[in-house]
């Protein structure tokens, strides 16, 4: 696949090899190896960490009968990019980097924020809400509401 990158959604066409595939990717090993791809002409290299992993998630979301778009993402995001990651408005992303919550620099008169800095503020909401929500099954269970 040569040329630009581009947008591209799979879809699990093909659910059992998958998920033969994902279980043989999966495995535990004694001892840590990388990974190696074998090309049409017989030659082999290493896969680097990242993109072993990468091919794990799409494999096993596949596995999962579920479709899975790549997408190339800049390193810096605009804040409609960041956004959009974010499954949130332009306005809301506005005032989360205004709190200070999402630092961000401004080269010119736009703001661009680093995608690792998006990913981290995703990732502390995911942990947030989660320990919002045991709290509520907590409470819900001290007062006799949750049924087991």
């Amino acid at each position: 696949m040569r040329g630009t990158v581009e947008d591209r959604t799979l879809l699990p066409e093909h659910r059992a090899e998958i998920a033969e595939l994902y279980a043989y990717l999966d495995r535990p090993t004694s001892t840590v190896r990388p990974a190696i791809l074998q090309g049409p002409d017989g030659s082999a290299r290493t896969l680097p960490a990242e993109v072993h992993e990468a091919l794990l998630l799409v494999v096993k979301a596949l596995a999962e009968g579920k479709a899975v778009t790549i997408a190339p993402v800049h390193t810096t995001l605009t804040t409609q990019e960041a956004a959009d990651l974010l499954g949130v408005s332009r306005p809301t992303l506005v005032k989360i980097l205004d709190r200070g919550e999402i630092p961000y620099s401004r080269p010119g008169r736009h703001r661009r924020v680093l995608l690792t800095d998006v990913l981290e503020y995703q990732s502390l909401r995911r942990g947030r809400r989660r320990a919002a929500l045991d709290e509520l099954v907590h409470l819900t269970e001290q007062s006799g509401l949750y049924e087991d």
